[in-house]
């Protein structure tokens, strides 16, 4: 399976996901492709924001190799899954896909935990550590259900 976790920038919600599930689901036993993009192009070969790296690194992650890059419409053909951090993620990815959007392989990244409720992981860029820590919790919650959603499939 190939996943793309997509958030605005690509330093803070994506590169935490991205980080997350790849430990959680090489710990599964699943032979996964994680990656992550952002719709915009602002941080574009940079790494994920500081306050990423030291709460992933804080849980025994270290994602300060990864690379900022930009969604594209051709990611609907490379992976298998792509998640959207935020309802305007989704607006993003839709544009820039257009015509190769695919709504079977796009959704809320937090419906796998919430389904149904619509739900953002809120951006943590405007604040402090305490929101990464926030937002690092509930991406290793959605995770785990990520990974028991797929396993309870395969039954």
């Amino acid at each position: 399976m190939k996943i793309l976790m997509v958030c605005l920038g690509n330093i803070c919600r994506s590169p935490i996901a991205e980080g997350v599930l790849q430990k959680k689901a090489k710990e599964a036993g699943l032979d996964w492709t994680i990656d992550s993009a952002g719709t915009n192009g602002y941080h574009v070969g940079e790494a994920p924001h500081l306050l990423s790296q030291k709460v992933c690194l804080s849980n025994g992650i270290n994602i300060s190799s990864q690379v900022s890059r930009q969604f594209e419409k051709e990611d609907f053909d490379r992976y298998d899954k792509i998640f959207a951090m935020a309802k305007d993620v989704m607006v993003d990815i839709k544009n820039i896909a257009r015509n190769k959007f695919n709504p079977e392989k796009a959704s809320l990244f937090l419906e796998a935990l919430y389904p149904g409720e619509n739900l953002d992981v809120k951006d943590p860029w405007y604040g402090n550590e305490d929101g990464y820590l926030e937002v690092f919790s509930q991406i290793s919650q959605t995770c785990d259900a990520i990974i028991t959603n797929y396993i309870s499939s395969q039954k």
